[in-house]
């Protein structure tokens, strides 16, 4: 049984308007494309979710989870990517699936979340490169500048032994899992609301 892994040249989208299409990814250093597998257990926890949403990547890499959010009808795509060459295939691969309701932007998504939002979204996607202290920055700028709309859903994926992430009060964790040095969680922004006299 082949597995889709890092330096495998391709990521394939499960389902949608574009499933099963195949399309190049760069064999670069700290791309991690998230597996098939962990993928499939995402959008099933996302399955009436992701039509029309807004979507954020914040670590585009392959662009698995934004493109496989655009199949399954996103609205909009913002993608974020560091590296220059994963960037311009990430706007190749949207060019050959002709879709024009999605952005690749090659720049620091920390300093990008560092500044007030310019949208808000409705679901963002969280996987950075493991061991770097990402996860935490990126999760305390999403919460505090604005970047997320009411009930917005927030994917995170870090390395296993990251068990206690500094989470948001207002975040509240619907799913997790374990896969191998993988650990995977959903959570939904819930903020109180007051009533104003």
């Amino acid at each position: 049984m082949s597995k889709n892994r890092p330096g495998s040249g391709q990521v394939r989208i499960i389902a949608g308007q574009w499933r099963s299409r195949r399309l190049p990814i760069h064999d670069l250093e700290g791309l991690r494309p998230t597996t098939d597998r962990v993928r499939e257990t995402v959008f099933n926890w996302l399955s009436g979710d992701i039509a029309g949403c807004q979507v954020l990547d914040c670590f585009g890499g392959s662009g698995a989870l934004a493109l496989e959010a655009l199949s399954r009808y996103a609205k909009f795509a913002r993608i974020y990517e560091l590296q220059s060459p994963a960037a311009k295939q990430l706007q190749q691969n949207l060019a050959t699936l002709q879709c024009e309701h999605a952005e690749v932007l090659n720049r620091d998504v920390i300093t990008a979340l560092g500044q007030p939002a310019d949208r808000q979204f409705d679901l963002v996607f969280l996987d950075p490169p493991f061991r770097k202290g990402l996860a935490m920055q990126s999760i305390e700028l999403l919460s505090s500048n604005g970047w997320l709309n009411d009930l917005a859903l927030i994917y995170v994926e870090v390395e296993s032994e990251l068990a206690a992430l500094p989470i948001p009060a207002d975040w509240v964790q619907l799913k997790e899992k374990v896969a191998g040095q993988v650990c995977y969680r959903l959570y939904q922004l819930q903020r109180e609301t007051t009533d104003a006299d």
